[in-house]
């Protein structure tokens, strides 16, 4: 039984990278979404940034079933109902009359994304053998993984901005087979956790969803009670929000300086490779940075938010200003590869195999609440305002959280093993 496990981790760790690179995130699609909804359904951008900021809200809701179903079913069957998920909510899309049908999509899209993003890199860390460099192997394994889906996704932005023009649906429909795709190789995982005691669970669905409400509850208390963990939760969650809007102003923008449809795909393709090799190269961030490493990845990205769009306030011409946009979305693509790798190891160190999905969970309901928050604010704002002021404006707010953030770090965040109080370690990983 112990070669079968092994072989079974074996099996997870080689596949991971084959599965993160076509099921991460969405392909085909974010280079041109914000133009579908907006010019193929005829959705405001208002209307745009309220349905975002209604997925994030839909996440939180559904956090504890979803946290219920991987404990009761396993994260291998998550994933394959997660991926369902979202190829669902991408034919809806595909199918959208009106806002309602955006909201629906949106709806699908939460469930996928709770199941996937709570079972996912649980996954790769529990199948990686326990060890001092635990946490050191799955941040290669997992900069590997996303460097390729940041290859794949800008090659697919390239295709899919020239798509749009002939027909504004064939990327949204290759997409949908991309998530296909997902659905196919999440069926090749093995499971990594002994789901024998939790089927004999007994007592109804309700008893052990209020099971789920307390180890959630369990989880925040934890949490709470680290400073560790508590700084990184708050920051993984104010990050994610910021750079999850900032998909979609990214585009609004590009829309009102007047950039052809054809050249996004082009232009988010080559953001898109940039950030793959700083995925890959994490780290080194980590290494030459240290302690500092989170504060150099984020705090240049809502700087660089403020600078970007007090230009665009200007009267400058566009030979002038499309080129500062651009070298601040290469600031953004280039941060955030590393940043998505090295957050979630953060958050895996000193952590045990049962405390690590109620982290996780845990992490998707703070993200959840701060990506709703920062999405309906910025969708409130760009019916007042131009999507330039909306972007300085957020980049503002993030920036003085941020300033504040990182000084209650200093002390609290990035220190060797030894330098943490015990309750603050589980297991002793290098950090």
């Amino acid at each position: 039984m112990k070669n079968v496990k092994i072989n079974d981790e074996k099996i997870n760790i080689k596949l991971y990278p084959i599965y993160k690179m076509f099921s991460w995130d969405l392909l085909f699609y974010y280079a041109i979404i914000f133009l579908f909804l907006t010019q193929v359904k005829g959705i405001s951008a208002s209307d745009v940034l309220l349905g975002e900021s209604l997925y994030p809200l839909f996440k939180f809701i559904f956090q504890i079933p979803v946290t219920w179903f991987i404990d009761r079913f396993g994260k291998r069957k998550s994933l394959i109902v997660g991926n369902i998920f979202v190829a669902l909510s991408i034919l809806t899309f595909i199918f959208t009359l009106n806002f309602s049908f955006v909201v629906i999509a949106q709806f699908f899209s939460a469930i996928g994304y709770v199941l996937k993003g709570t079972a996912e890199s649980n996954i790769l860390y529990d199948s990686i053998p326990r060890g001092k460099k635990r946490g050191s192997l799955f941040s290669l394994i997992d900069g590997k993984a996303t460097s390729y889906y940041y290859y794949l996704d800008g090659i697919s932005a390239v295709i899919s901005g020239f798509l749009y023009i002939v027909n504004g649906y064939l990327p949204m429909i290759l997409c949908f087979i991309f998530c296909v795709l997902s659905t196919i190789i999440a069926f090749k995982f093995r499971e990594t956790q002994d789901l024998s005691p939790l089927k004999r669970k007994s007592g109804s669905i309700f008893s052990q969803m209020q099971t789920a409400l307390k180890d959630i509850r369990f989880s925040f208390k934890y949490i709470f009670r680290s400073n560790r963990l508590r700084s990184i939760v708050l920051l993984s969650g104010i990050m994610s929000g910021f750079l999850t809007t900032l998909i979609t102003l990214r585009s609004s923008l590009l829309k009102d300086l007047a950039v052809p449809e054809e050249y996004f795909g082009i232009i988010f393709a080559v953001l898109g490779i940039i950030s793959g090799i700083s995925a890959k190269n994490q780290a080194r961030f980590h290494k030459k940075y240290r302690n500092k490493t989170l504060r150099k990845l984020c705090l240049p990205i809502s700087v660089s938010c403020i600078i970007m769009g007090i230009l665009c306030m200007t009267t400058l011409p566009l030979s002038l200003l499309l080129p500062v946009v651009l070298i601040v979305f290469l600031i953004h693509y280039i941060l955030k590869g590393p940043y998505y790798v090295l957050i979630k190891r953060y958050l895996n160190n000193f952590t045990t195999r049962s405390l690590r999905n109620k982290i996780s969970a845990a992490n998707n309901y703070i993200i959840s609440l701060c990506t709703a928050i920062i999405s309906y604010i910025s969708s409130v704002l760009i019916g007042i305002v131009p999507t330039t002021y909306v972007i300085a404006i957020l980049g503002c707010i993030v920036t003085a959280i941020l300033v504040v953030l990182f000084d209650y770090m200093r002390s609290r965040v990035g220190l060797k093993p030894e330098q943490y109080p015990k309750k603050e370690i589980e297991i002793t990983e290098v950090h």
